[in-house]
C-alpha cells in the first residue's frame, strides 16, 4: 500500500484526473482485474465458486480483493441472496458491460502482436 503523499501516488492522481486513457487502464489494470471481467462478459451472472474455477491461478484473497475495488468502481454488482446457506453472485453494471469493446479491441491487438513478435 502506496502512501497518498508519495510522488508516485500524487503522479497516478494527476495523470488520472487529466487523460482518460490513464484512467480507464487504471480500473481494469493489473493481472486478474480484466480476467474477472472478460469472464463476466461471458456469462451473466458467476458465483464466486465458479469464478475461481474459471480463474485458477489467482487466490482467494486476490480474488475478493479484486471482485471489491471492481464493485467499488462500479464495473461489477455483488448479489447476496438471503438463503442458508448464503449465496452470492457477480455480475458486470451496465457500466461494466460498456467495456466489451474495448476490451475485445485489446484482446485482439495481443494476438496481433503475439503473432508479429514471435516471427522476428
Amino acid at each position: 500500500m502506496r502512501k497518498e503523499t508519495s510522488t508516485n501516488s500524487l503522479n497516478e492522481k494527476k495523470i488520472n484526473a487529466t487523460c482518460g486513457m490513464g484512467y480507464a487502464l487504471s480500473l481494469i489494470g493489473g493481472r486478474w482485474k480484466s480476467n474477472i471481467i472478460w469472464r463476466l462478459l461471458n456469462h451473466e451472472k458467476l458465483r464466486y465458486s465458479e469464478l475461481r474455477r474459471l480463474i485458477p491461478d489467482i487466490s482467494e484473497r486476490m480474488l475478493v480483493s479484486q471482485l471489491r475495488e471492481l464493485e467499488s468502481d462500479q464495473l461489477v454488482l455483488r448479489i447476496v441472496y438471503p438463503e442458508v446457506p448464503p449465496r452470492v453472485e457477480y455480475k458486470l453494471t451496465d457500466l461494466g458491460r460498456t467495456m466489451h469493446p474495448m476490451l475485445q479491441a485489446i484482446s485482439d491487438w495481443g494476438e496481433m502482436h503475439k503473432e508479429v513478435t514471435r516471427e522476428n
